[in-house]
């Protein structure tokens, strides 16, 4: 895990868009805005104020530091364990991408670059959105689902807030619905459905975490064939600006 995107949530539209990257190699750590960061409502991180610089870092930077649950915390080793992260193969960077570095001060959150398999698939494993919005009943219908359990997608049409926003729900009777993809994958979830028809798309349980906060109780893994024409975060926003590092 070396690449992240961050995405910054609109408070007004409620709409996802990626505003930088993270990213580490060469034992330094790089931010860069993308062009997601020109929305007039986003403002800039902390001193990072030029949209058009490649800042670096000997260490992680502050605002992203600061996502990360402490190892001090007595709580650390159930917190690896929610997110599915063995404790001698955990770094800041996975433990980001795993968690989303989300805070209840503000509206943004970090998820991985999909990189293709050894095996040529495009994999990504994500917690389920928007749980704390719908029927309670899915605490139950939790229970009795295991690892590996399957899972089926379908497009909420009628979404007034992003029509192409894909459900998660459950693949026997009784249907239970188990919450979103992250919006951030909308787009890839859906050319994917594309090139490759449902029936080749999988998703599934990868953990279920009953006492965990809702934003990490339902841990999915989404797998299929990559195609060689599939590019992923193929959209104007994920791309970034001007290279001079500073």
């Amino acid at each position: 895990m070396t690449k992240l995107f961050l995405a910054w949530r609109n408070p007004k539209t409620r709409s996802w868009t990626p505003v930088g990257t993270l990213e580490y190699k060469n034992d330094l750590y790089y931010f860069q805005y993308t062009k997601g960061a020109e929305d007039k409502e986003f403002q800039t991180l902390g001193q990072m104020t030029d949209l058009r610089q490649t800042y670096t870092s000997d260490s992680l930077f502050p605002i992203f530091k600061n996502r990360l649950l402490a190892k001090s915390r007595p709580e650390y080793g159930d917190y690896l364990d929610w997110l599915d992260i063995k404790d001698n193969k955990t770094n800041d960077l996975l433990e980001l991408a795993r968690s989303g570095g989300i805070r209840a001060t503000d509206n943004l959150q970090l998820f991985p670059l999909p990189e293709k398999t050894n095996d040529g698939k495009y994999e990504v494993l994500f917690f389920s959105h928007g749980l704390s919005h719908i029927s309670e009943n899915y605490i139950n219908r939790l229970n009795s689902l295991k690892k590996d359990d399957k899972l089926l997608v379908m497009r909420d049409i009628q979404n007034t807030t992003d029509s192409n926003a894909l459900i998660l729900r459950t693949e026997d009777d009784p249907i239970e619905i188990l919450g979103f993809c992250p919006a951030f994958f909308i787009n890839d979830f859906n050319e994917l459905l594309k090139l490759n028809s449902g029936e080749n798309i999988h998703v599934c349980v990868q953990k279920i975490n009953l006492y965990a906060p809702s934003q990490l109780k339902l841990l999915c893994r989404f797998s299929t064939n990559w195609p060689n024409e599939f590019i992923p975060f193929n959209d104007k926003a994920f791309l970034a600006h001007s290279d001079n590092k500073t």
